[in-house]
């Protein structure tokens, strides 16, 4: 396993925060670095960039599932806290794919696993999941699997 590089940037913008007073930003880190910690605690291990950018992927899908929630729940108030969460988190995950790409990765991996139908979507999503992690909303990237296959 090689070590992180993500970790130590958390742990550096955790001081800068504390030291520049951005409350509503440490938190949000803090939290970051929370759920890091008890998955290297509960498994005893030091985790990796790509296992970091999974839990942080992890708390980019709860946050839009909240910010989802409260509006339905016409709780503007908490869409905002969420929405700010969600925009820290995203700065710490690699770049988001386009549309374009996407659909150029999906189209690959059902050439290479050789999907014919839905019942193979799990060889695809096992192919783009390593590769997605944390780039793209992987719930959208299901739905465009789904479509893709129906089709063929």
């Amino acid at each position: 396993m090689s070590a992180s590089t993500l970790k130590p940037k958390l742990q550096s913008d955790m001081k800068s925060s504390m030291k520049g007073g951005d409350k509503a930003r440490l938190s949000v880190i803090r939290l970051m670095l929370a759920a890091i910690k008890q998955i290297e605690v509960d498994e005893r291990i030091e985790l990796d960039d790509s296992r970091i950018t999974a839990v942080l992927d992890r708390m980019t899908k709860q946050r839009r599932e909240s910010i989802e929630h409260f509006s339905r729940a016409s709780r503007d108030d908490l869409v905002e806290i969420e929405e700010f969460e969600l925009q820290i988190i995203r700065e710490y995950l690699p770049e988001a794919l386009s549309e374009a790409e996407i659909n150029a990765l999906v189209e690959q991996s059902i050439q290479t696993s050789g999907a014919t139908s839905i019942k193979d979507m799990g060889k695809v999503m096992g192919i783009l999941k390593p590769q997605l992690q944390g780039r793209a909303d992987m719930k959208i990237v299901s739905l465009l699997i789904k479509s893709r296959l129906e089709t063929v």
